[in-house]
């Protein structure tokens, strides 16, 4: 009786103990798919890092767009300041045109009436 208690207990226990160990087959698996993991994770290390390269790319592009812009600008404000400056002293000159012009018809008047 206990020889054959013995024998069923061993029948349950080691078919229990053998379920719970991993084959050697099952550990390559999971090995194969850690690799796989380990690749994707740095595939997309790698393309994280291309995607970065291109952002500080366009991010320089866009600075140099930004300061030519800046520099047309300031270029355009010097040049409408020239030509304000440049209409200004055109009037003063037309004025001063005028007013000589107005003393010579003076004076031509005042000769006129001798």
């Amino acid at each position: 009786m206990k020889k054959s208690l013995f024998l069923i207990t061993m029948m349950l226990v080691l078919p229990t103990l053998m379920i719970g160990c991993a084959t050697t087959g099952e550990l390559q698996k999971v090995q194969a798919e850690q690799k796989m993991i380990d690749a994707k994770a740095d595939q997309a290390l790698k393309d994280a890092q291309a995607a970065k390269t291109s952002a500080d790319a366009a991010k320089v592009k866009a600075d140099e767009t930004s300061a030519r812009a800046e520099s047309a600008i300031k270029a355009a404000e010097e040049r409408e300041k020239a030509a304000e400056e440049r209409a200004k002293a055109a009037e003063e000159r037309e004025k001063m045109a005028d007013e000589k012009a107005k003393k010579a018809e003076a004076a031509f008047q005042k000769s006129m009436k001798k």
